[in-house]
């Protein structure tokens, strides 16, 4: 079974990969799938120069069974017009630049990148990044919640693209729980391993609880965060903060503030961590 994304970066996965049952899959056997996993993905990056960047950003869609095409166009309509938010423009342009692509996941054999890497510093550059956006087609029509194995595609998008960020952050935006692939527990602790900020968008149309969750099992690294919409309809409104936010910690390239940056992110998060859904 192969994972494929519009680039050279592949990773494989056995056929026999268990499925996400914690009393059947062993952890040395999770780990060695991400050791190797990462083995393959990282390789066409080696010996290539990287441009540095204030971020490295993956927007990681839920596109799974739960998904209903109405709620697809919900995800994909905000995600194009945060990008158009004078907000999040002048975040972008306060950083220095960042670089960021799109990705849709499903359950474990089922990612995609809809929008490649694109190097975003000024208004043009988002404007065209939020067309390419408006344009994505649902690549993956249905299938279970992988979220483990969604971050490890992730991690490779991160490991193989042109540029290399002073932050990485992983923005996984879900509706539910992870009930297939790889343990989320075990893709989470390898992906913070490689210094790697995890931050979640939680829609709460099925599962009240879902940004608890996302809060205990999904997020970590420096500055980490989790917010969360009450449905769909609510996502254009929660993902400009959550992009606003993200970019706008984003320590600026040439400058010596980067750690100052990320620890007052993390004072952020700590402050803001109580507040629920508006």
């Amino acid at each position: 079974m192969v994972w494929k994304s519009s680039n050279a970066a592949t990773v494989w996965v056995k056929s026999t990969m268990p499925v996400n049952r914690s009393s059947r899959l062993k952890p040395f056997v999770c780990a060695l799938f991400l050791a190797l996993s990462m083995l393959k993905s990282a390789a066409p990056a080696l010996g290539q120069e990287r441009q540095t960047v204030g971020l490295e950003l993956v927007l990681l869609i839920d596109v799974s069974a739960s998904v209903s095409a109405r709620e697809f166009r919900f995800q994909i309509d905000g995600l194009a017009a945060a990008f158009r938010s004078p907000v999040v423009l002048d975040a972008v342009q306060a950083s220095g630049g960042i670089a960021v692509c799109v990705v849709q996941w499903a359950q474990r054999a089922h990612q995609f990148k809809s929008v490649e890497w694109m190097h975003l510093h000024n208004e043009n550059d988002a404007q065209q990044f939020a067309g390419q956006i408006k344009s994505i087609a649902r690549i993956l029509p249905t299938g279970q919640t992988a979220i483990g194995n969604a971050l490890v595609f992730a991690l490779s998008e991160l490991n193989t693209n042109p540029y290399r960020g002073l932050r990485r952050v992983i923005d996984l935006s879900g509706d539910g729980r992870s009930n297939d692939g790889v343990l989320l527990k075990q893709a989470r602790t390898f992906v913070l391993q490689n210094d790697v900020t995890i931050n979640g968008l939680a829609i709460l149309n099925e599962v009240a609880d879902l940004k608890q969750y996302f809060r205990d099992q999904l997020i970590g690294g420096p500055g980490a965060f989790v917010l969360a919409a009450r449905d769909y309809s609510d996502f254009a409104r929660a993902i400009h903060d959550k992009l606003a936010r993200e970019i706008g910690s984003t320590p600026v390239v040439g400058t010596t503030n980067s750690s100052a940056t990320i620890n007052a992110q993390a004072e952020e998060t700590r402050r803001f961590d109580s507040v629920s859904v508006r």
